[in-house]
């Protein structure tokens, strides 16, 4: 007899049947109504619980059967003092990932120079460090925890890389040229693009120069179909922006030419490499120290702090 399931909110419900009857997947309970043969021995009485080990390893062997993608995601990360974020975003996204059977790996991008951020650079970074193991990358905002399944993170194909936090989708952002928050973008892609511009310190407008050279490149963004939820409930967005105030300030002449940069014109320096567990999850953490030319992109220490630090050193 063919099985039938039923999905009702987890709520409360704190059991679950291992033998054909319930399981909890994904933050529902899934239940069973296929009949149970003579030789199916259930271990669960109703109205008894399971400890947290017994429903984690139950959980797991469900886990186990959700069949695993061919292609192996890199998670790219780019941060700065949002542990806070840090700590919610990454069980999160793995549970997240790890439902839609994506193999994957977080990297976190951890600027530790005094210059401004540059999360175009960190994801350069990132890439160089990743595209020998990985066949494609993440560029995700630490900020930014996708809340509906039917996002899919899954390879791009070959048109071109996947905006997973559409215009129509995002809390803020609305606009038809928006690639920010999350894209998916394949190695061979990134590379064609040459990455990213270096020429961004501060926050902003990179992403919007990043679509410039997709678009050059013949590629086409594609982004999320059927998706029933809206700007409000797609996301959840965690920044807290008086908590942590982005920096938008400018300084000197920060409208440059930026196409000619990125791959093939990145300096840094990657300190150490962590390996990092957050509720058990094992990310991978790069200190990246960035450099910078002050005659080309003097913009990158509108305060002074980087060479006032500098002389203080020598």
């Amino acid at each position: 007899m063919k099985a039938k399931t039923a999905m009702i909110p987890m709520g409360t419900i704190n059991w679950l049947f291992v033998c054909g009857l319930a399981f909890c997947l994904g933050g529902v309970v899934v239940l069973s109504l296929m009949p149970l043969s003579s030789d199916c021995i259930c271990p669960l009485s109703r109205g008894q619980k399971k400890t947290s080990s017994e429903l984690y390893k139950v959980h797991d062997e469900v886990q186990a059967t959700i069949p695993k993608s061919e292609h192996k995601l890199a998670v790219l990360v780019p941060f700065r003092d949002r542990f806070e974020e840090l700590l919610q975003f990454v069980p999160h996204m793995t549970k997240f990932l790890k439902r839609q059977g994506i193999v994957h790996k977080i990297f976190l991008l951890n600027q530790v120079d005094r210059y401004r951020f540059n999360r175009a650079s960190l994801i350069n970074v990132g890439f160089r460090f990743t595209s020998e193991v990985y066949d494609y990358i993440a560029m995700h905002d630490v900020d930014l925890l996708p809340m509906n399944d039917a996002l899919l993170y899954k390879y791009p194909s070959d048109a071109g890389p996947h905006h997973i936090a559409a215009p129509e989708l995002h809390p803020k952002y609305h606009y038809e040229t928006f690639v920010g928050g999350i894209l998916l973008v394949r190695c061979e892609h990134f590379k064609e693009v040459n990455g990213m511009s270096n020429k961004y310190w501060g926050w902003g407008l990179e992403d919007d120069e990043f679509y410039v050279r997709i678009r050059d490149a013949g590629l086409r963004v594609t982004r999320p179909e059927n998706i029933k939820t809206g700007v409000n409930d797609t996301f959840s967005h965690i920044h807290n922006r008086y908590h942590r105030k982005r920096d938008t300030q400018k300084c000197f002449n920060q409208k440059e030419v930026t196409r000619e940069t990125g791959l093939n014109t990145l300096n840094y320096k990657i300190l150490k490499v962590h390996e990092m567990a957050i509720d058990g999850i094992n990310i991978t953490v790069l200190n990246i120290l960035l450099e910078c030319d002050f005659k080309e992109t003097p913009w990158c220490d509108c305060a002074g702090n980087a060479v006032a630090a500098s002389a203080v050193s020598t």
